[in-house]
């Protein structure tokens, strides 16, 4: 059975739909900055939203005075683009499910919500504690679209957009829904911010994906979501095909990748086997790349394994956007489609000098006129819960 992406939205730090983010890649302007949403002693870099809570609400035609998660904001804005994007005017017209992923949640209302009850616990307001959990924002974003047939929350860290992806992909080849909305959403709050820094991997500059100076990540926020269907639901062209996926875990640590990529390696492996393909075929890879030592020279490695010495293109969007967590692979999904469709790849920032022992150089400009048949796209989560996707044209 075929897959088709009919639709994408997305939402980050370099803009507010899949029109302002091709610019953005375009004209190599990124999103970091420090941090204006919360108080925090750290000095940190990191990519917010350019929109308060109130912008998002009246973007999205919400109430102002309604309490609502930043996370299930972004959420909305994302998943509503991606469903007018698929052309879909009737999602019970066949068996729509919706899927998201998240680690935040509502957290950043628990936070405020949490110092309010410190400072008077007999004047808090309940609901901003009800959000907390991370299945609350899917119901809600779910709820705002329409769509009650099939909602589900998926969470296995940074990882955790892909395998939304793959579960709806399953979803459709067994026979349980036509169309499923897919992908990831997290939010900038304080416990994520203080959690990476307690494990010190952020970087105070802007981070060097795949650089020999990197040093670590920068934080993110933002959603993406791409629209899946059967060929039987179809309302309009679809982008591509999502032809190949598949989930790997290593079990090597905590939070870091095995040293010689043994999670990265094989879900590419097996992601390339599932779509009929060999290595060679990949024409581009939208690598996890976050700039801390230990994912890029992990990640590299795989490449390397599962290629040798010919290395197709690739690039990370961490340096433009930080590193989203859950909704990595949401946001990197809809630009993999993107790239598939339009023939183009952007540019891996503030890249210089290759990671010592390998041969790896990144895309550094961004380039048009391409004929990308195949692109495959990484995302890697703690605990080596490791997962790759891979899109392919159409007419390849």
């Amino acid at each position: 059975m075929r897959i088709y992406v009919t639709g994408v939205g997305v939402v980050s730090g370099i803009g507010n739909n899949t029109t302002e983010h091709l610019q953005a890649l375009s004209s190599s302007r990124h999103g970091m900055g420090k941090v204006t949403l919360f108080p925090t002693s750290l000095d940190a870099t990191v990519s917010e939203v350019k929109y308060t809570n109130a912008d998002l609400k009246q973007l999205l035609g919400l109430p102002t005075n309604k309490i609502l998660s930043r996370t299930t904001l972004l959420g909305m804005l994302a998943a509503k683009e991606a469903l007018k994007n698929s052309g879909i005017t009737d999602i019970h017209a066949f068996r729509t499910g919706f899927i998201s992923s998240t680690s935040v949640g509502g957290m950043d209302l628990s936070e405020q919500a949490y110092a309010d009850f410190k400072a008077n616990p007999n004047d808090t307001d309940v609901q901003m504690f009800a959000q907390h959990d991370c299945g609350d924002s899917t119901q809600r974003i779910a709820e705002y679209l329409g769509i009650n047939e099939f909602v589900t929350t998926v969470s296995t860290a940074c990882s955790s957009g892909a395998n939304a992806v793959i579960m709806g992909v399953r979803m459709i080849k067994n026979g349980l829904l036509d169309a499923v909305i897919v992908g990831g959403v997290d939010s900038l709050c304080k416990f994520t911010l203080n959690g990476f820094n307690s494990l010190m991997i952020l970087d105070k500059e802007h981070c060097r994906p795949f650089d020999n100076s990197r040093a670590g990540l920068n934080l993110g926020e933002g959603a993406g979501y791409i629209v899946l269907q059967n060929e039987y639901s179809l309302y309009s062209d679809p982008y591509c095909l999502l032809t190949g996926y598949a989930n790997a875990n290593d079990a090597y640590h905590q939070t870091a990748t095995s040293p010689e990529g043994d999670g990265p390696y094989e879900c590419m492996r097996q992601s390339i086997e599932m779509a009929g393909l060999k290595p060679k075929d990949i024409g581009y890879i939208n690598v996890h790349g976050t700039g801390t030592p230990n994912n890029d020279l992990s990640e590299g490695k795989a490449i390397e394994r599962l290629v040798g010495n010919k290395i197709p293109p690739f690039s990370s969007v961490k340096a433009f956007i930080g590193h989203t967590l859950d909704a990595a692979e949401g946001i990197e999904a809809v630009l993999s489609v993107l790239l598939v469709a339009n023939g183009i790849v952007y540019p891996n920032l503030n890249f210089k000098t290759p990671i010592e022992g390998t041969n790896l150089v990144p895309v550094t400009e961004y380039k048009t006129g391409l004929k990308l048949n195949h692109v495959l796209s990484n995302s890697f989560g703690f605990g080596g819960n490791d997962s790759s996707l891979l899109f392919s044209s159409i007419n390849k």
